[in-house]
């Protein structure tokens, strides 16, 4: 469970991880109860998401390119120095509370910038740990933006309410340095080389051809933007569930946050101890989030509603890293950072259709309503995806065989 650990490299890299992933979730706190404040409309916080992801899905393929035949480890430097002007711009701007529209523009930037960064990230992880540890390493990745999440999420609603939103962006301005200096002060010559695409299998046109070949790659894809668009933009239903029907206002949606991080702990856990993180453990994973959440928003008040979103939460982690996993481990090492791109763009277009469709249907059907319709269609896609990768074993059995939780602390 702690292979990953024993690298010095990703040690630190981990640590610095940790305090980004910790700043981050503050701002997105800050920034989603900034818009519903001054709005008052799950639709407008839907609309900020789809700016942020809408970079993404325009221009991931191109980051993809670059991140394939260049040293991801300069881009990582370039993207977290923007990302600290952009933190930065924020602050002044919520400080100075100026119109709505400048703080829709620096979140467009901010994921203009993240699309850029992304697929070099991607790549970067294959360099600090060896192919046989990255699925240990991807799943400590979870329990670390778990635990960031939890601890950002926990921070945000006290300082906000101390001392108010801009501090939120300020604090998320120091993570982006702790990470540039991280990253200075790793060990290149401990680095685990990837190959480099070659001038023939460069481009996006080479990588949508070697992506479009992969029946797996597309099945994973086009589930992913389904549990994605509708299974997992909480920020949307969270909020409207608790302006509405539990009427449990800022402090409701905070607690709500903290239990989700939580439970992505415990995902990230349960992922860290699997043997290997196979499509049927993700589709088992798919198959009981969906149904729990069709069912989440009739759970009677705070308490019921929390009570489901903590083994969402665990089972939205095992997900993400089994399909993480797969991607890199199925895929060549030249293509890899458009294959991420393609998944980044996969699940920006889910954000930017998901998101406001959420929104919309929170606030004209009921957010109990909208869970539930989400529910049943996500856990009709994942019963499609299994039939089309035609999965025989009985997944419960694989699953025992796979995932080994502890029973004693």
């Amino acid at each position: 469970m702690l292979r990953a650990l024993a690298n010095r490299n990703y040690r630190l890299w981990a640590s610095a991880d940790l305090v980004s992933v910790t700043g981050g979730w503050m701002q997105v706190l800050g920034l989603n109860w900034v818009v519903l404040a001054r709005t008052g409309s799950a639709t407008s916080v839907g609309f900020s998401v789809l700016l942020s992801t809408l970079p993404a899905l325009l221009l991931g393929p191109w980051a993809g390119a670059l991140a394939d035949r260049h040293p991801p480890r300069r881009i990582i430097l370039a993207g977290e120095s923007l990302h600290l002007v952009t933190a930065l711009l924020l602050a002044f701007v919520v400080w100075r509370d100026l119109p709505i529209s400048a703080i829709y523009g620096l979140t467009a930037v901010g994921g203009l910038i993240g699309a850029l960064e992304g697929p070099a990230l991607g790549r970067f992880a294959g360099q600090v740990v060896s192919k046989k540890d990255l699925g240990n390493a991807l799943a400590w990745n979870s329990i670390t933006n778990s635990a960031g999440r939890v601890l950002g999420m926990s921070l945000a609603g006290v300082l906000a309410a101390m001392v108010g939103n801009p501090l939120l962006f300020l604090i998320n301005a120091a993570s982006f340095v702790a990470v540039i200096v991280t990253v200075m002060v790793m060990r290149p010559a401990e680095f685990h080389p990837l190959e480099v695409s070659p001038p023939e299998q460069a481009g996006v046109r080479a990588g949508l051809r070697y992506v479009g070949r992969s029946r797996m790659l597309i099945v994973l894809f086009a589930l992913g933007f389904v549990l994605s668009g509708l299974g997992r933009n909480y920020q949307v239903t969270m909020a409207a569930m608790t302006e509405g029907p539990l009427a449990a206002g800022a402090a409701g949606y905070g607690a709500l946050s903290s239990v989700f991080a939580v439970g992505t702990v415990l995902g990230g856990i349960l992922a860290a101890r699997a043997k290997e993180l196979t499509m049927t453990v993700l589709l088992v994973a798919a198959a009981a989030t969906s149904a729990l959440q069709a069912v989440s928003g009739y759970l009677p008040g705070l308490f019921g509603f929390g009570a489901a979103i903590l083994p969402i939460a665990a089972g939205a982690v095992v997900i993400d890293t089994a399909k993480s996993t797969r991607v890199q481990l199925d895929s060549q090492e030249g293509m890899r950072g458009r294959v991420l791109a393609l998944q980044g763009a996969v699940a920006a277009g889910a954000g930017a259709v998901g998101a406001p469709l959420l929104g919309w249907m929170s606030e004209h059907l009921g957010p109990r309503e909208a869970l539930l319709v989400a529910g049943l269609v996500t856990l009709a896609a994942t019963a499609v995806a299994a039939a089309a990768l035609r999965v025989r074993r009985p997944a419960v059995e694989e699953v025992a065989d796979e995932i080994a939780v502890p029973v004693a602390a």
